[in-house]
């Protein structure tokens, strides 16, 4: 028999005989070296595992945009911080941003409770509990206009973390702008907008996912017309991702709705290239450090295929993948719970590292409860203490050209993009959440992830692993239990202070829009001058759309 060729000095397959073999047969490597897809890590990475690996990822802020939307990244511009906040009241929470302000934060991002993600008013029956528990409560126009006191609309751009009932907080929110003399062309900002992730992975829905579809579609068109700077819509992975996902699904299943989002409107006779620009949106960022730099860069790299090559999108800003990250909640610890601050700084470096536009930083207190003001002060100082001192800002995409990264991203890509051909022959994402399709690989995940953990195959600390008897527990922000109270006496005098003909009048014509083909956005900005509540208004339209009611995961 010939004899086996020799393998080349400078291959990987000479090393592996050579050198790692005989090391790791002295020193046995560790068991659970995994990524979050449960997959091993190959031990090292080559020139050779990446053929063409210039040509795949060109420069930042060229096509594909792997490396980076901007040529310069945060050379020229830091990414902006912005603290998820919303509490009780509209004047507690008010506070609370004016602080963050003061302190430096650049950007605000809005929590609203319950209730107000569900359309309800708090002096609903259903809303008994849950006033300002996981946000603030925002019943009118009134309680808005106290939420966003002292700050000036157009030079502060805001993110409302909103979506059953985006389309009536933008209006309230344009409704502020205008008491506030700031023309709505002037208005930054995002609203989640984001309901097909709802259906997967969140609950908060009102309507089935035809009318919900037909009213991002409005919104898109009606932001188009009269809000220009707007986000139209954040497209969410994070949500996905605290269900239970591993990155790859992140990636696939919101990509996916992306799709969906944009076929929508493209149906609807919407020119890609009008309202694809305004598109953002929203990633989490969890512990596997190179593996989330990586998943950033793989977004981006589809998502511009998928606008130029599926939807034929001509201009450079329809394909760029601009997002929001947020350090992930499903990884903090209620145990030893000042070991979170461990965790969001390293999670926040590898978004910064991935090239994040916009980025949240959790309080290490969350699993406990609500951020308290000191809690939510470090979480921010984390973000400032990357941008000023880690000197990681002065680089655009610095671990582009790492063999374990670019052979991440693109193992990423071909995951992802598996998920997405399958979730296309089922006839879109719209028929694979009726199916329970992304719900059900969710689940699946979610259960393994658990069954690791409990285990002892992967490391929680504090939970699994170097645990200590001493309960650590710090201060905890309580709500007022007398918040709903309050609120139903701000909507009762609300009621005997308007027009109540014209109220009536207004929501009588929002039902009629509803039921017809016109854009129901205008009308629910009348709804709102005509000092209608938030639970009015929702109620309006699930008369004429229906609620939805989950489909059943088996």
């Amino acid at each position: 028999m010939p004899d086996k060729p020799t393998p080349k000095s400078d291959s990987k397959e000479r090393f592996e005989q050579e050198v790692r073999g005989p090391a790791t047969a002295r020193f046995p490597e560790r068991s659970g070296l995994v990524r979050s897809t449960s997959e091993p890590v190959a031990p090292i990475h080559a020139p050779e595992d990446l053929p063409n690996f210039g040509d795949a990822i060109g420069f930042p802020g060229e096509y594909p945009y792997t490396r980076g939307i901007h040529a310069s990244m945060y050379r020229s511009r830091l990414w902006t911080m912005r603290q998820y906040a919303g509490f009780g009241s509209a004047e507690e929470s008010n506070e609370r941003y004016r602080f963050l302000l003061e302190q430096g934060q650049t950007g605000l991002s809005v929590a609203f409770d319950l209730p107000t993600q569900m359309g309800l008013d708090s002096d609903d029956p259903k809303s008994l509990g849950e006033v300002g528990k996981v946000g603030v409560a925002i019943d009118t126009i009134d309680d808005m206009g106290v939420l966003l006191q002292g700050i000036p609309l157009d030079k502060v751009s805001t993110s409302m973390t909103i979506n059953a009932t985006a389309s009536i907080l933008l209006a309230m929110y344009m409704g502020v702008a205008e008491k506030q003399g700031v023309a709505a062309t002037e208005l930054r900002g995002t609203i989640q907008n984001d309901l097909l992730k709802e259906y997967i992975a969140r609950g908060t829905y009102i309507y089935p996912p035809d009318p919900s579809l037909r009213v991002i579609c409005d919104i898109f068109e009606f932001c188009g017309k009269n809000l220009p700077r707007w986000n139209t819509i954040s497209i969410s992975g994070y949500h996905i991702r605290e269900a239970g996902s591993d990155a790859a699904q992140e990636i696939a299943f919101t990509l996916a709705n992306g799709i969906a989002y944009v076929d929508a409107a493209v149906k609807r006779g919407l020119e890609v290239d009008a309202f694809a620009p305004r598109l953002a949106f929203f990633f989490n960022v969890h512990n596997n450090f190179l593996e989330e730099v990586s998943k950033f860069r793989a977004a981006r790299q589809m998502w511009a295929r998928i606008m130029r090559d599926r939807f034929g999108a001509k201009n450079p800003r329809s394909m760029m993948l601009r997002f929001h990250t947020q350090t992930g909640g499903s990884t903090l610890t209620a145990q030893q719970p000042y070991v979170n601050v461990a965790r969001v700084s390293l999670q926040a470096m590898a978004a910064v590292l991935g090239g994040t536009q916009s980025l949240h930083t959790n309080s290490f207190d969350e699993a406990l409860g609500l951020p308290t003001e000191a809690a939510a002060l470090l979480a921010l100082r984390t973000q400032q203490v990357i941008a000023n001192e880690s000197g990681v800002d002065a680089f655009v995409d610095p671990l582009g050209g790492s063999y374990a990264v670019e052979t991440t991203t693109r193992e990423l890509v071909e995951k992802a993009s598996d998920y997405i051909e399958r979730i296309d022959k089922m006839g879109g994402m719209v028929e694979a959440i009726k199916s329970g399709f992304p719900q059900r690989e969710i689940l699946e995940t979610a259960y393994r992830t658990q069954r690791a953990m409990e285990s002892g195959e992967d490391v929680v600390v504090g939970v699994n692993k170097y645990a200590v008897d001493e309960q650590i527990t710090p201060t905890v922000l309580s709500i007022d239990p007398t918040l709903g109270e309050s609120q139903r006496q701000r909507i009762e005098d609300i009621r005997r202070r308007r027009d109540s003909k014209d109220a009536l009048r207004k929501l009588a014509e929002l039902r009629n829009a509803a039921a017809s083909d016109a854009n129901v956005v205008g009308f629910i900005l009348e709804c709102v001058r005509a000092q209608c509540t938030l639970g009015e208004i929702s109620g309006a339209m699930e008369e004429v759309f229906g609620h939805h009611t989950e489909t059943l995961v088996v």
